[in-house]
């Protein structure tokens, strides 16, 4: 088994916290976007949420078809 000591450990740690930043951040733009978009009435809560489910089960599908086509 390959075990990281000092910097290694420390580094990983220090690219976990900046992913979780970048995250963060997408998400908060992301959700500023979704909230204008309903203000402004261009969409609806429940659109977004029917849109986001849909992309779920596509992507899910065909994540699926290319595992079982190899």
């Amino acid at each position: 088994m390959n075990r990281l000591t000092g910097f290694g450990e420390v580094d990983l740690i220090a690219q976990l916290a900046d992913l979780k930043e970048v995250d963060y951040k997408n998400t908060l733009v992301l959700t500023a976007v979704v909230e204008l978009l309903v203000e402004k009435g261009i969409l609806t809560r429940q659109e977004v949420i029917q849109k986001a489910r849909q992309l779920d089960t596509d992507l899910s599908l065909d994540l699926d078809r290319s595992l079982y086509a190899n």
